[in-house]
C-alpha cells in the first residue's frame, strides 16, 4: 500500500506540474517542497511500522543522490530551479537502492531516453513554428567567422579519419571509422542548429512586470555603468526584478531579453509512467 501510495502522489505532482509548466513555464515551490515534506514523512511512518531503518534511509539515499545530481544540471545551466526541487522531490518519494533494477535508477535511465526524444520533438515543432527565423539564423552561423575554427578543426579531423581508412584493412575497425567521421560531420551542424533554435525561437523581449524569480537573462543589464542581472545569475532574483521595475518607471530601460526553455516537466511524466508500466526500458532494448 505503501509503494501504491507513492507513485500515485508522485503521479499526480507531476501531471499537476506539467500543465504550470507548459502554461507558465514554472513549477510552482510549494508542489515540489509537499513532495519532498510527503516522502519524507511517508518514509518515517513506514520505517515506524515495519520497525525498519530501511524505509527512510532509503528516502535520505534518493533526495541526497537528487539534490547532488539536479543541482550540477542546475548550475550548469541545464535546468531551472522548479525542475531541480522537483527532481529532489521525486528522489526522496521514490528512494534509492543499490539496485540496477531500483525504481529510481530506472526512472533517471528512462529520463535519459524520453528527455531527449521529448526535446528533439519540442524542438521540431519550435523550427516549425519559426521556420523563417530559424532558416535565417542557422544560414548566418554557418557563415559566421566567429566559428570559423571549429569548422577547420572539423574538417581536419574528417581529413585524419578519411587518411585512416586507405591504410586500415580491418573491415570492422574502417566500419567505426566511418561511422565516427559520420557522427564528426552531423555533430557541427546538429551544434549549429540547437543554437540556431535558441537565438530564434527561444529568446524574447519581456517587459520586467513579466518576468518571474529564475528566468534566464540573455545579455548583461546594465544602466548608468552598474551592473543589474545577466545570464551569469543563473536565473534572475526577485530582488533583480524589482530593480527593473523601477528602472523601467524612470525611463531608464524598456524590455529585458528573456530566454524562454523548453518546458522540460512533461518528460518527468512520461519517463515516470514507462517506469511504472514498463520498468526500465534500457533492459527491454537491451533483449534485442
Amino acid at each position: 500500500m505503501v509503494v501504491e501510495l507513492i507513485y500515485a502522489l508522485v503521479f499526480l505532482a507531476l501531471a499537476a506540474a506539467s500543465v504550470t509548466d507548459m502554461r507558465t513555464r514554472e513549477v510552482p515551490d510549494w508542489l515540489s517542497y509537499a513532495l519532498i515534506a510527503a516522502g519524507i514523512g511517508i518514509r518515517c511512518i513506514d520505517s515506524l511500522i515495519t520497525l525498519s531503518w530501511q524505509p527512510i534511509i532509503e528516502g535520505l539515499f534518493g533526495f541526497g543522490a537528487m539534490l547532488a545530481l539536479s543541482m550540477g544540471m542546475f548550475y550548469s545551466g541545464q535546468w531551472g530551479g522548479g525542475d531541480t526541487k522537483l527532481l529532489i522531490g521525486i528522489g526522496a518519494m521514490l528512494g534509492l537502492k543499490l539496485d540496477f533494477s531500483s525504481t529510481l535508477v530506472s526512472f533517471l535511465i528512462n529520463l535519459v531516453i524520453f528527455g531527449a526524444l521529448y526535446s528533439m520533438a519540442f524542438s521540431t515543432i519550435l523550427v516549425a513554428r519559426h521556420w523563417k527565423k530559424f532558416r535565417m539564423e542557422f544560414s548566418k552561423l554557418l557563415h559566421n567567422h566567429s566559428y570559423a575554427l571549429i569548422r577547420k578543426m572539423t574538417t581536419i579531423l574528417l581529413a585524419v579519419l578519411l587518411v585512416a581508412i586507405i591504410f586500415i584493412n580491418d573491415s570492422l575497425f574502417r566500419l567505426l571509422i566511418l561511422l565516427l567521421m559520420t557522427l564528426t560531420f552531423a555533430s557541427y551542424y546538429i551544434w549549429v542548429g540547437v543554437k540556431s533554435i535558441e537565438l530564434s525561437c527561444m529568446h524574447k523581449l519581456v517587459d520586467p512586470e513579466k518576468l518571474t524569480e529564475g528566468d534566464w537573462i540573455v545579455n548583461d543589464v546594465k544602466v548608468d555603468g552598474k551592473y543589474i542581472c545577466g545570464p551569469k545569475d543563473l536565473g534572475i532574483e526577485m530582488q533583480q526584478i524589482k530593480k527593473l521595475i523601477a528602472l523601467k518607471k524612470r525611463g531608464k530601460i524598456r524590455k529585458v531579453l528573456m530566454k524562454e526553455g523548453i518546458p522540460f516537466v512533461p518528460s518527468f511524466l512520461l519517463a515516470f509512467a514507462v517506469t511504472i508500466f514498463l520498468g526500465n526500458i534500457f533492459i527491454w532494448l537491451s533483449l534485442f
